[in-house]
């Protein structure tokens, strides 16, 4: 399909999936992008990049279900993009990549102990992106290692147990699902997160959601920017 404005055929450039649960956590990238808007809904066309954006919803349902319709679809890249509560170092505003992620909840309890899904041969708690998408951009950031949950944690004793469980530098609610479906895809992908409050006992007043986005999308920016130079 060839777009009238810009004279390109999408197949043959490179197409990239920016996939994130909330348009507000990519707000500052999708009007950077409004000037490369293309024919196709969500679709814009920046250099070599053909990029459709993908708001899946917040949680892990919701990004399976709908990334789980781009089945049909041949993506070439793929980027999760979104805030994270972190559990170690990182503070308020860093963005990091995460290259590993858990279903840190799927298992079932033992009296005082839990059995992971691997224990309970049901499959792997614990995915890996197989095809990593690197650059100069994701090179630079600091690595983290991320558990997906369905309830983020604001108990002090869960948090402990969690720590001690997993040894989790972040949390998020979407990333092992996004890492699932990239495997599945085999989709050459990458999980970027800014962190936008320690996990702790709940306090909205400490955390600083501006601020990771602001940093987020300035890195998602320069990442679309530098992945059309590599196309070059």
């Amino acid at each position: 399909m060839a777009n009238a404005e810009f004279g390109i055929t999408f197949d043959l450039m490179v197409k990239l999936i920016l996939v994130s649960a909330t348009s507000m956590e990519i707000e500052p990238t999708l009007q950077f992008l409004e000037h490369y808007k293309a024919a196709r809904p969500d679709t814009y066309i920046f250099g070599r990049l053909a990029i459709e954006v993908c708001i899946t919803g917040v949680g892990m349902v919701n990004t399976a279900f709908e990334l789980g319709k781009l089945s049909n679809t041949v993506f070439d890249l793929a980027i999760n993009a979104g805030v994270a509560g972190s559990f170690a170092h990182f503070k308020t505003g860093e963005v990091v990549t995460v290259i590993h992620d858990c279903f840190s909840e799927l298992g079932a309890e033992d009296d005082q102990n839990f059995l992971s899904s691997d224990d309970l041969g049901f499959g792997k708690q614990k995915l890996e992106l197989q095809n990593l998408l690197r650059s100069m951009v994701t090179d630079s950031l600091p690595k983290a290692f991320s558990i997906t949950v369905n309830k983020v944690h604001g108990n002090e004793e869960s948090i402990k147990k969690t720590k001690a469980l997993h040894k989790p530098d972040i949390e998020s609610m979407e990333g092992a699902a996004f890492i699932h479906a990239a495997n599945a895809f085999q989709w050459k992908a990458i999980q970027v997160r800014a962190i936008s409050n320690r996990v702790e006992r709940r306090n909205k007043d400490k955390w600083d959601v501006p601020h990771a986005i602001k940093n987020l999308n300035d890195v998602l920016i320069e990442l679309i920017k530098d992945l059309n130079i590599q196309q070059e």
